[in-house]
């Protein structure tokens, strides 16, 4: 992967972990020139909930080379075991031989604190930079963003997350439609502008910049968000349909 340019695909919401949208997996996949890719697998915004981890598995063991890191159990989940330089040395060695990291959904307040604690924020950073695709839905999708705005308990709030994409970004645009009209007031009161993403649909940005729109769905949309003359402007952005003929086709 060296050389690659850095790839993230934001989920608004989908993919295996809702059982469905294995169109957007299967365009993630694509971004790798990989006959069997390395796929890890980050359950940390779950609490590394077993469930979750079986599903990736069931969706992405057959094809690709699959594992998942687990920060909360005694057993992480690598198979190699670790160097003179400690645990933390292991997980950073790991995630930086994948081709593809999938950070799946959750509470990305508590996911990034755990990050933070192990050292991973840095070791994503540097796998961003290496080229190795990165990507997620809900948490997954915040987490890459310079602020976010969470709703995983209460109140919806602004979450400073990693920093990678100098934007802010709402996802489940559509399924929680309250998310949208609070997204509208943070950014109306100086969030930065940025990006919202319906459930079906992901943002595919190669460096810091927005290369593309793909849905799972014909009708799924993302929308670019800014402060405008009357407070907040909201503009559509042209989506490809990974469903539509013309693209299963090419």
């Amino acid at each position: 992967m060296a050389g690659a340019a850095p790839q993230i695909v934001a989920l608004g919401g989908g993919g295996f972990s809702m059982d469905r949208d294995s169109q957007l997996d299967d365009y993630v996949l694509s971004l790798i020139d990989a006959g069997r890719p390395r796929v890890c697998f980050l359950p940390t915004a779950s609490g590394d909930a077993d469930h979750y981890i079986v599903r990736f598995y069931r969706r992405f063991a057959s094809t690709c080379e699959a594992s998942h890191v687990s920060l909360f159990r005694r057993d992480q989940g690598t198979s190699s075991g670790a160097p003179a330089g400690g645990v933390e040395d292991d997980l950073a060695s790991h995630l930086l031989a994948q081709d593809l990291i999938y950070v799946g959904g959750g509470n990305v307040v508590s996911m990034l604190g755990a990050w933070r604690a192990h050292g991973l924020d840095a070791v994503l950073r540097r796998a961003w930079r290496r080229g190795i695709v990165l990507c997620g839905p809900s948490a997954g999708s915040l987490c890459w963003f310079e602020q976010a705005l969470s709703a995983f308990h209460g109140a919806p709030r602004m979450v400073r997350g990693l920093g990678l994409l100098p934007y802010s970004n709402c996802v489940h645009y559509d399924a929680e439609p309250e998310r949208r009209h609070e997204y509208h007031r943070f950014v109306a009161d100086g969030m930065r502008p940025g990006y919202a993403a319906e459930d079906g649909v992901a943002l595919h940005f190669r460096g810091t910049r927005l290369e593309r729109v793909v849905s799972s769905r014909p009708d799924g949309g993302a929308f670019l968000v800014e402060p405008g003359e009357d407070g907040v402007r909201e503009t559509r952005l042209e989506a490809i349909c990974l469903a539509a003929p013309e693209y299963v086709a090419a």
